[in-house]
């Protein structure tokens, strides 16, 4: 794969296709066995960190929905 024209060398490349192509060197550098591994480390320590609001979560039956503009403003639905 080229990753650019010969002509387009002084053209500067946005962050979006930096971190595209990091990637892509990374996984053929580690092999998709290692973003398996550092996505769980990840897991784990976003568990340890938000522990408390995680067992928040859970006891209101999963993730808060989004506020709707109603409840932003502090009006009832009207039905």
């Amino acid at each position: 794969m080229e990753l650019r024209a010969s002509k387009d060398l002084n053209k500067p490349i946005t962050v979006q296709e930096a971190g595209r192509r990091g990637g892509q060197a990374t996984l053929q550098n580690q092999g998709r066995n290692y973003f398996q591994k550092i996505g769980r480390k990840g897991g784990k320590r976003t568990a340890e960190l938000y522990q408390e609001l995680l067992r928040e979560f859970g006891k209101k039956g999963g993730r808060p929905h989004r506020p709707v503009l109603n409840e932003l403003m502090g009006e009832q639905d009207r039905q």
